[in-house]
């Protein structure tokens, strides 16, 4: 059977694929008068900016984009969800947008086609993810689920179809799943992190796949038996008691997925949120601007959208190598 790509009949604001800046409004920002217009010493920039990639930076993203449009409301910055994977070909290979959002580092062969086509970049880590595995209510026996249990969920074709072939002691309830599609670097974490140590390649592709985290949310709700995985954010934006978070045994006992499980590294599923842009589109004032109130700001945000900040080490280090690559 072949995976099934699902798609969504109306994204929220916060996610529509083209989200256009200059149409939304935010909070009042301290850089601003009151008006949405650029306080004292702010100088008032125009233009477009284009961003697409992950469906986990995506939000964060989003927040970011409210809080600079109360400051810089003549800068117009379209947001896409295509994914990671998604994201690159265009940025690398189309190269038609400034900024890429990414919930992986950039691939070997992702970044050859950068060089292919001449496209320097700057990575700029903005944050930290724990993946998180959710079920539907009614599965309420999986509450934990090891390393090798996922291997045989999520494994090649031909793995489990009932949840008692993924541990004996569940029932044999049917097993459906809802999980990213190829295109989203939350699906290559997931595997890297669970297949690719027993040198499985490739997971199972008779599932439900959507690069829209809010379409595998709707669709674990509405099935008894479902399982999937997406980014933090979307199990703490969902209703409460709408979907149950599964705990993860990666060796050491079962952890569940917190802001806290992230931070200490207890966690297995704990990943890295990045944004990459162009350095060539550096050299134009508004995007120079926007990355550096991206920077700035992004700890101030993060944690309302639902994910964790980085090490003020991480920051520094961003903030050093984005005035390194607008000074170039």
């Amino acid at each position: 059977m072949n995976r099934r790509t699902l798609k969504s009949a109306a994204l929220p604001m916060a996610l529509a694929l083209c989200l256009v800046l200059a149409s939304c409004g935010g909070d009042e920002d301290p850089a601003s008068n009151g008006n949405g217009e650029p306080g004292a010493g702010e100088e008032t920039l125009s233009g477009a900016i284009e961003i697409d990639g992950s469906s986990t930076v995506g939000p964060l993203t989003d927040a970011i984009n409210e809080e600079y449009s109360a400051i810089q409301p003549d800068v117009t910055v379209t947001l896409g969800i295509s994914g990671t994977g998604g994201g690159f070909e265009r940025f690398c290979g189309t190269g038609d947008t400034d900024i890429s959002n990414a919930s992986r580092p950039i691939k070997d062969d992702e970044a050859a086609l950068c060089e292919e086509n001449g496209i320097e970049y700057t990575e700029i880590r903005v944050g930290t993810d724990a993946l998180t595995m959710v079920v539907n209510p009614a599965t309420d026996y999986v509450t934990c689920l090891t390393t090798d249990e996922l291997i045989t969920l999520w494994g090649p074709d031909g793995a489990a179809s009932t949840w008692d072939e993924v541990n004996p002691d569940f029932p044999s309830d049917p097993v459906e799943i809802f999980a990213p599609g190829t295109d989203s670097g939350t699906y290559d974490f997931f595997n890297e992190t669970i297949l690719e140590p027993s040198e499985i390649e490739s997971p199972r592709q008779d599932y439900n796949a959507s690069e829209d985290d809010n379409v595998i949310s709707q669709g674990i709700q509405g099935t008894p038996g479902a399982w999937g995985f997406f980014g933090f954010a979307y199990f703490q934006e969902s209703a409460e008691g709408a979907l149950t978070a599964v705990e993860y045994d990666a060796g050491e006992g079962c952890v569940g997925p917190s802001v806290e499980s992230a931070q200490d590294g207890s966690y297995g599923l704990t990943r890295p949120l990045f944004i990459y842009v162009k350095n060539e589109a550096l050299s134009r004032p508004e995007v120079a601007d926007y990355v550096t109130f991206y920077v700035e700001n992004v700890g101030d945000v993060i944690e309302s959208v639902g994910y964790i900040p980085a090490s003020e080490d991480e920051i520094s280090e961003a903030s050093t190598a984005l005035e390194e690559a607008i000074g170039g």
